[in-house]
């Protein structure tokens, strides 16, 4: 009885805290009072889709607002929801101009599914590149609540200007998505003084790091080309044969797709330094040469669940799936979509962020799949006709 009111009025200083850390920002809606909707975002929360057929709610109940989204009749996986306000009015623009100043973005929220990502991003009326100002954060279980953040770096704000803060997810799935925020802020701030930014962030987008500064080029041990469409057929033997021999292959192609998987063993306990590549080395390629948005590229997810241990001369579908929903699988989140380099021999670089390589060395994550986006055939050396060379490679750094 003792720990149990001991435990309950801890859990009220905490409360206690977290208001008083919030409730100084400079915009802030906690959403304790009934929620106001506004399809402008000006005097109240504007929320919209776009990129597919997923539909969205923004809603309220007990001081908790939800992001509400159905994806279950989109088609290709590539759609975006987001919620958006204008956070000007109270925030005191003239200060951006001091050394050290900047402006930082705030959320506590809770997510249905995970690994997921979310995205933070501030914008005013004159921004035209809407992927500046803006960062990704790797959220890695389910239903626990995460505080994130974002602090600006060249913002170009002066009074007078109108900034939005947003917050968005993408590509989450096939499904129903949900959410949860507790509380939404919006500060200038002293960036000597307020401490570094909360959350695993993930840049969107990065430029392709340099291969050759990766301390370790860690090979495939284990590829294999699975079949949606047929998925109790090992494919492991599929090939390419222009003239002369067969080269061996992996393919990511209409219901085809590869997976990966390293032994990564001798990393156990070892921090990732940073985002890493997954490099690949081109055989052939089909596709379009009609540049479509969102088409003809491949889509690099994460193997969460499944067969760990599958052997690539006997693995189906069926066998690495066994009786688990496909999204738990492969995380139908991507890690990244990226057009593939073309021409024999070619490398293509895939950035693989920090989270997914460390959840990869832990052992949460299982591997790593490639995917089709679109209508493309891409067919890359696998380890039995590449060798450590031009097979799959992971490629990172670890801390010191």
């Amino acid at each position: 009885m003792k720990f149990t009111r001991l435990g309950k009025r801890l859990s009220v200083l905490a409360s206690a805290v977290l208001l008083s850390v919030t409730a100084s920002a400079q915009f802030l809606d906690d959403f304790s009072g009934p929620l106001k909707q506004d399809p402008d975002g000006v005097k109240g929360w504007a929320f919209f889709t776009g990129e597919g057929r997923a539909v969205m709610e923004f809603v309220q109940n007990d001081g908790i607002a939800s992001i509400l989204v159905d994806a279950t009749k989109d088609r290709r996986n590539v759609w975006w929801a987001l919620i958006k306000h204008r956070v000007s009015d109270g925030l005191n623009l003239a200060l951006l101009k001091k050394p050290g100043y900047a402006l930082r973005i705030e959320v506590r929220i809770r997510v249905s599914h995970a690994p997921r990502r979310v995205n933070l991003h501030l914008n005013t009326q004159k921004t035209t590149d809407f992927h500046s100002q803006l960062m990704e954060f790797d959220i890695p279980d389910a239903e626990s609540w995460h505080t994130i953040s974002m602090t600006t770096r060249g913002f170009e704000a002066v009074p007078g200007d109108t900034v939005n803060g947003q917050m968005a997810l993408m590509d989450w799935g096939l499904g129903k998505y949900r959410v949860d925020v507790d509380y939404f802020k919006v500060d200038v701030v002293d960036t000597a003084l307020s401490g570094p930014d909360k959350g695993e962030p993930v840049p969107y987008h990065p430029p392709v790091a340099d291969p050759r500064m990766f301390a370790h080029a860690v090979p495939v041990a284990a590829d294999s080309t699975v079949d949606l469409e047929s998925p109790d057929v090992n494919l492991n033997n599929w090939y390419v044969r222009d003239t002369g021999k067969k080269t061996g292959v992996v393919t990511a192609g209409g219901t085809r797709l590869i997976i990966l998987r390293w032994d990564l063993s001798s990393f156990a306990g070892k921090k990732v330094a940073r985002s890493g590549l997954l490099e690949l080395t081109t055989r052939s390629l089909e596709r379009t040469s009609d540049e479509q948005p969102d088409f003809g590229l491949v889509r690099v997810v994460e193997i969460t669940g499944g067969e760990a241990r599958w052997d690539q001369k006997t693995v189906t579908f069926s066998g690495l799936r066994g009786d688990q929903a496909v999204d738990d699988v492969l995380n139908p989140q991507m890690i990244i979509d990226w057009p593939v380099t073309e021409g024999d021999g070619g490398k293509t670089y895939l950035t693989i962020s920090k989270p997914v390589l460390q959840r990869l060395i832990d052992g949460k994550s299982l591997g790593i799949a490639v995917k089709p986006l679109g209508a493309i055939n891409a067919s890359f050396y696998s380890s039995e006709s590449g060798g450590s060379e031009l097979s799959a490679r992971l490629l990172f750094n670890v801390e010191k």
